[in-house]
């Protein structure tokens, strides 16, 4: 296999001779993040999804976020290094179990976390990120009836910031569901004078305790604005390498897993579906354009209302 400088250079010569562009998330490594044409959250993400010319685009992140490209440029080609990278907030929530529970509410309309499959999205009113939710629900009317899933403290904290009483579906994200308050007070003794911010993924006790509570954007915005020099992050320990390449004169410290997969204690809490992610397999991927993001039509004219919904509203 090519040495890595090798690899990234023949990415970006194949990105050129077929007209693709390179989509990668906040989470995704670092070598990744480098040779993308754009870095960002979800919502960004779809938004650049949404109006890209080029022919072919290449999704480094999640399943869920391949498919959300394909949604809303199903013309292009959409490719996927790799086909197994789930998301378990995504496996939380069965389309069939959705569909159940909505037959259970009548007169209820669904918010969907952009993190849900396809089919999902398509029983789905309207799709929200972290960083647009609170926008998003604060323009729908005040009576409305909503359930809101898959993510439960997403929605508990927007219900306590609106004042709704949404139903909460009660799925959870396996690497913002680890942290914990001790471990963020343990780090605020170390660094008393740092900020602390935490992914509204995050447990409400783990937000309680934060200074800046947001999307991955949020925070790396705040802390490319702030004149503070320290940052406690509660979040996937990916986008630490995009606030230290903008911030390179700030610290910025991973709050660790009370315990992680292993068993063991880490410095860090990463997602191992982001981490599927590697420059041989975007390579292998550009290179055979395969494998690629195919969705059901049926499914796909329903499941982008909801987003194309969202997009207005924020």
């Amino acid at each position: 296999m090519l040495k890595t400088e090798d690899l990234k250079a023949e990415i970006r010569r194949m990105c050129e001779e077929k007209d693709a562009i390179i989509l990668a998330h906040y989470y995704t490594i670092g070598d990744i993040q480098d040779i993308a044409d754009f870095v960002g959250d979800s919502l960004a993400l779809a938004r650049k999804a949404a109006e890209t010319d080029a022919k072919i685009m290449v999704m480094c992140g999640v399943h869920f976020m391949a498919e959300t490209c394909k949604l809303l440029s199903p013309d292009k080609m959409v490719l996927c290094p790799d086909l197994e990278a789930g998301c378990s907030l995504a496996d939380s929530c069965k389309a069939e179990d959705l569909k159940k529970f909505k037959e259970e509410h009548p007169g209820y309309q669904v918010i969907s976390y952009v993190n849900t499959t396809a089919a999902v999205k398509a029983l789905t009113d309207v799709v929200v990120t972290s960083g647009n939710a609170k926008k998003v629900v604060d323009q729908l009317p005040k009576d409305a009836k909503l359930i809101f899933g898959p993510d439960y403290n997403l929605g508990n904290y927007i219900n306590e910031v609106t004042g709704r009483e949404m139903l909460l579906w009660n799925g959870g994200c396996h690497v913002h569901e680890r942290f914990s308050v001790e471990k963020i007070i343990e780090l605020k003794k170390q660094y008393p004078e740092a900020v602390v911010m935490a992914h509204l993924e995050c447990k409400a006790p783990v937000l309680a305790v934060a200074d800046v509570k947001g999307s991955t954007a949020t925070m790396l915005n705040y802390a490319q604005q702030s004149d503070k020099k320290q940052f406690i992050v509660a979040t996937e320990a990916g986008i630490l390498h995009e606030m230290q390449r903008t911030c390179p004169d700030k610290e910025f410290i991973p709050v660790p897993p009370e315990i992680s997969e292993s068993g063991l204690e880490c410095s860090c809490n990463e997602c191992q579906y982001m981490k599927m992610n590697t420059l041989e397999k975007v390579y292998n991927c550009l290179k055979n354009e395969n494998p690629q993001i195919e969705i059901d039509p049926e499914i796909a004219k329903e499941a982008v209302k909801p987003i194309e919904r969202m997009l207005e509203l924020s």
